[in-house]
């Protein structure tokens, strides 16, 4: 099936199941999870599952550009990307190009049937951020084992997850590039932990704080060389924001139709909503930001498709994207006025949502810093080059 078939599907399965679900999603408990299996099992048996996983693990879409406007319809909803299998997606492909034959066979076979769930362990409480060099998990290789101790923090999907895969140092006086080592940490080992379910500006939304303590896993874990994993974490990045970038872009695009559809609607006319000038602003701002955004994130998934240095493809649409939802999310609320404050409609959930992503997977005075430096170090080499 072409991709925009797919997209289609996946745009009236979203709009005919999911988004009337969402009450009941919101809720987080017992009766929200077995409505999220059962919706991610309807999406497998109508061929939705898993679009973008290898092609050798039921995947249909070969290229990150080519699925983008599919992954865009499975963003719609902020529980959408669960449900059709793409959150997984991004460790999917990690484990099936850097696992060993245990790793795949353990966790990856699991995951592409929609048993299994993984969560990433980057983030500590005594840690800058995710700057790698003051992380302090460690992870040392004794008698053909990994014993990993330390914590990790604000991990998403961590309170499903059947695994974590843990960034720690494993050469303690090595340069950042050559002493990290990804290591996959299954949650029912002994000596893991749980510590907290932590809220995210109120809302649990399965972050935790994880505790490690003398966790022991086969040597056969480790992904891909030991001591690399700084070359693997940007590996991840690119696919992984890139794909967050897109997701957040369909719930952009989400806010931006209620918005227009309010503005439209009897009620709207009562108030001559669409004849004011600044409600006009805000549809024109909330557009410009959406078409802004979805065209620097297809300009990343080439780069990433490619192969190519990607990084500031990459940052530059995460960036934009968080900012496009925050837009078209405040937007939105503005223009239902009170009603959007509340449980009427998803716009609250959304702005939540909207807010965290300006911090979660790589905050953006962090990238916006490293994006402007990368540029002018750019800019600078040019100019070299012509004067010789």
């Amino acid at each position: 099936m072409p991709a925009q078939s797919l997209a289609d599907a996946v745009k009236t399965f979203t709009d005919d199941l999911i988004v009337p679900s969402e009450p009941v999603l919101a809720q987080g408990d017992a009766q929200a999870a077995a409505k999220m299996a059962e919706l991610a099992h309807t999406a497998r048996e109508a061929g939705l599952w898993g679009l973008f996983y290898p092609a050798d693990h039921g995947g249909k879409i070969a290229s990150l550009a080519e699925y983008l406007p599919v992954a865009e319809q499975e963003g719609r909803s902020e529980y959408g990307p669960a449900i059709f299998g793409s959150r997984t997606t991004l460790d999917v492909h990690m484990l099936r190009r850097h696992g060993s034959a245990a790793v795949r066979e353990r966790f990856l076979t699991p995951l592409v049937e929609g048993s299994g769930i993984g969560a990433y362990g980057m983030s500590e409480p005594d840690a800058a951020g995710s700057v790698p060099a003051t992380m302090q998990t460690r992870a040392e290789l004794t008698s053909g084992k990994w014993i990993v101790e330390g914590r990790k923090w604000y991990i998403s999907r961590a309170a499903q997850a059947t695994f974590v895969t843990v960034v720690a140092r494993t050469r303690q006086e090595a340069a950042p590039e050559h002493a990290f080592s990804m290591i996959v940490v299954p949650t029912d080992a002994a000596g893991f932990r749980i510590e907290r379910e932590m809220p995210v500006l109120g809302r649990l939304q399965g972050q935790c704080e994880l505790s490690f303590d003398q966790v022991s896993v086969p040597e056969s874990y480790v992904l891909g060389q030991r001591d690399r994993g700084l070359d693997l974490m940007q590996e991840r990045l690119a696919l992984g924001r890139t794909l967050n970038a897109i997701h957040w872009v369909g719930l952009a695009q989400r806010c931006f139709d209620l918005m227009c559809g309010r503005i439209c609607s009897p009620r709207g006319a009562l108030a001559r909503l669409p004849d004011k000038q600044l409600v006009r602003q805000h549809v024109f701002q909330a557009h410009q930001a959406i078409a802004s955004a979805r065209c620097l994130v297809r300009l990343a998934a080439v780069s990433v498709d490619q192969q190519e240095r990607s990084e500031v493809a990459v940052n530059m649409a995460k960036v934009a994207a968080s900012q496009a939802l925050h837009v078209a999310a405040d937007s939105a609320i503005q223009i239902f006025g009170a009603e959007g404050l509340g449980d009427e409609t998803p716009l609250s959930g959304i702005y939540r949502m909207a807010r965290a992503t300006r911090i979660l997977d790589g905050a953006d005075e962090v990238l916006i810093n490293h994006i402007g430096k990368q540029l002018l170090q750019a800019y600078a080499e040019s100019k070299s080059e012509t004067a010789q």
